[in-house]
């Protein structure tokens, strides 16, 4: 599965699967944060396990990343250049966030 694109739904297999649900909010002085981000999405989807991810800010942020099993989610949570993220996250970009984790066990829609 690739990045999302602008305006897209991401595209899920069957249930279950799981959702880490990323919320922040961003000081007003962010420099760098666009690059990394772009970065992150990137290697996110090169990761083993990796579904797809859906992302909107409007003054809070939310990223949902989805995920076929725990353990993918562990090997991102512990991939080298997402660990500097989110050290710089906790350090200079955010005010506040919150991860949550979740296990998909029913999806319908449009």
């Amino acid at each position: 599965m690739s990045v999302m694109e602008a305006g897209m739904l991401a595209e899920t297999p069957q249930p279950p699967y799981y959702a880490v649900i990323f919320t922040s909010l961003r000081h007003e002085h962010d420099e760098g944060y666009a690059a990394m981000a772009e970065r992150m999405l990137a290697l996110a989807a090169g990761q083993p396990g990796f579904l797809g991810v859906e992302s909107a800010r409007e003054g809070v942020g939310i990223t949902v990343s989805y995920w076929s099993d725990p353990e993918a989610i562990r090997g991102w949570k512990a991939q080298v250049e997402h660990r500097e993220a989110q050290r710089l996250g906790r350090e200079v970009w955010y005010s506040r966030y919150r991860v949550r984790v979740a296990r998909v066990e029913r999806e319908y829609g449009l």
